[in-house]
């Protein structure tokens, strides 16, 4: 057996030197851990600075678009309806840049002084109990709110629809929408057709686009008209709220017949129907089924509003079709279909979310209906057909 002896080696001692080296080494380690450390400091720094120049030249984009997609999110998950509108509010007043507010200055304009006492108009009511303006002619200076629109830079949407049959009056409605419709402001016509090559070229004037998009062709109209509120829903979704500040959606069997613009803009703007003017409330032609998710009962109900001619901003009309479309779809699976579709649909939902304004039937008229001498313009018309004819 071999035997390994171990020989231990002694530690040599401690000198001066070693002692002097050793500090050197310790400082030199914590002077590369403090010039570490600033480096770091000044890189966080360099970041947070081009943050938060970023963030001012973008906050109003970036906190309404993420605070409108968190909305749309969460309403999916059955979110209570006002919630959007609030949070809205808490954004915006969150994203305010105070230092770089402007006051908007108008250009000098010749009008007449208005009165505190005297009214514009006499004949015809111009104001809701909910304090919502009713649009009529004579009541507003068109050069003074189309002045003060202009400040915003806005864009406006105008959406159509256009299956089958109804392709027809499309030239009719676009040519005339031309000659009318938010003359020298930036227009997106929304044309939903089965048929886009059936879609009339015509002539557009400066800051007017046309964007054509596809839509399913349902065998019976009832679902034509009411996959709308599903279609403007889903686009709004993802094209519209990119593109324009403000929607407006017409039936296209219409023709603008006079001047219409930035007096129907608002935050949710609904019209009067021409053959419901003058009922009283027991004569309207709400849902009166229980049953049905579109039910008003019989002590509610301000105006009857037509489907034909609406708008606001995007977000309230986002929230007005995705009311409409979920309350479509429950009916359906119970079987119900309300009397006058989507349109009750959408007066069921007015009844409990108050329109900022109201147009009066000056801007949904049909020549069948008696003139009356109230009505001073006929600014959009229904064009004259054979609706059983076009429906089939």
């Amino acid at each position: 057996m071999v035997l390994v002896k171990t020989v231990s080696k002694e530690k040599p001692p401690f000198t001066v030197s070693d002692k002097v080296n050793q500090d050197v080494s310790v400082k030199m380690k914590n002077f590369r851990k403090c010039c570490g450390f600033l480096t770091i400091s000044v890189l966080v720094v360099f970041m947070v600075s081009m943050v938060h120049i970023w963030f001012h030249r973008n906050e109003y984009f970036s906190f309404s678009i993420s605070g409108f997609q968190s909305y749309i999110t969460n309403l999916g998950q059955q979110e209570p309806i006002d919630d959007f509108k609030e949070n809205s509010l808490a954004v915006s007043q969150r994203c305010i840049d105070w230092d770089k507010l402007q006051t908007a200055s108008l250009p000098n304009l010749k009008y007449a002084k208005p009165s505190a006492l005297q009214l514009p108009r006499t004949d015809v009511n111009i104001l809701t109990p909910w304090l919502a303006p009713i649009i009529w002619e004579g009541t507003y200076n068109y050069d003074i709110i189309n002045e003060q629109f202009k400040q915003g830079n806005h864009s406006i949407g105008l959406i159509v629809f256009a299956v089958k049959k109804y392709v027809q009056f499309l030239n009719e409605f676009l040519t005339t929408a031309e000659l009318y419709f938010m003359l020298g402001h930036r227009v997106h016509y929304y044309v939903f057709t089965d048929r886009p090559e059936a879609v009339p070229k015509i002539s557009l004037n400066e800051n007017r686009f046309i964007h054509v998009l596809k839509t399913e062709p349902f065998k019976r109209w009832q679902d034509i008209s009411m996959q709308r509120m599903e279609s403007i829903r889903y686009h709004i979704l993802n094209q519209f709220h990119k593109e324009v500040d403000y929607l407006v959606c017409a039936d296209s069997d219409m023709k603008f017949n006079d001047h219409v613009g930035v007096e129907i803009l608002g935050e949710l703007v609904a019209t009067i129907h021409p053959g419901f003017y003058a009922s009283d409330r027991s004569s309207l032609p709400y849902e009166r089924r229980s049953f049905s998710e579109a039910y008003v009962p019989k002590d509610m109900g301000d105006f009857y509003y037509m489907a034909a001619f609406y708008a606001g901003t995007v977000q309230e009309i986002y929230k007005l079709t995705s009311f409409c479309y979920e309350s479509i779809e429950k009916d359906k699976k119970n079987a119900v279909e309300a009397v006058w579709h989507e349109e009750s649909h959408f007066n069921k939902f007015l009844t409990y979310h108050k329109p900022t304004k109201v147009l009066s039937p000056e801007y949904i008229w049909d020549n069948n209906i008696k003139d009356e001498p109230f009505l001073k313009r006929k600014r959009f018309l229904a064009v004259p057909k054979n609706h059983k004819e076009i429906r089939n």
